[in-house]
């Protein structure tokens, strides 16, 4: 989700019977539904039990309004410095790790493009080229097992042993 999407969330929007979190005033106000994780949900729960709020899922000071986005902003920023995460990140880099993941995990395109409300395909299509560039890192089993020293490898049967 945007992070203008879930400062306006109201807890009616939160779908536990279908995990789905239903977007009503997404970007170009469109609606849409999105992924709720069933862990998400337990967190949430515990958050509603303490907190009770009771229109928006994460009012502001004045609880009759929702919280800002700058809060949100500097909620993640503290988050990300007590967890001692040194590279940079904002609240966008989890939308966009949160749709690399699901295509790495094999999810379709334009399912995922549906998730995030991306009119255009193009746009969803940026995340393939992440996920190709995180890719060229990863080390094939085999050069785990076999590591190349750079040397050819000797095939000359001609000495004892």
């Amino acid at each position: 989700m945007r992070v203008g999407e879930v400062v306006r969330l109201k807890l009616h929007d939160l779908d536990n019977e279908r995990f789905v979190v239903h977007i009503r005033q997404g970007k170009g106000r469109k609606e849409r539904l999105t992924l709720l994780s069933r862990s998400a949900y337990e967190m949430i729960c515990i958050y509603l039990e303490k907190e009770s709020p009771h229109t928006w899922l994460f009012p502001g000071v004045d609880r009759d309004r929702p919280i800002t986005e700058r809060s949100i902003q500097r909620v993640f920023d503290r988050a990300r410095d007590v967890a001692g995460i040194r590279k940079p990140a904002t609240i966008h880099t989890l939308r966009h790790s949160f749709a690399t993941h699901l295509l790495e995990g094999g999810t379709d395109l334009r399912y995922i493009q549906e998730l995030l409300g991306h009119e255009n395909i193009k746009t969803t299509q940026i995340y393939t080229h992440v996920s190709v560039k995180d890719a060229r890192r990863v080390m094939s089993p085999l050069d785990r097992i076999f590591p190349s020293s750079g040397n050819i490898i000797n095939t000359d049967s001609s000495h004892e042993g």
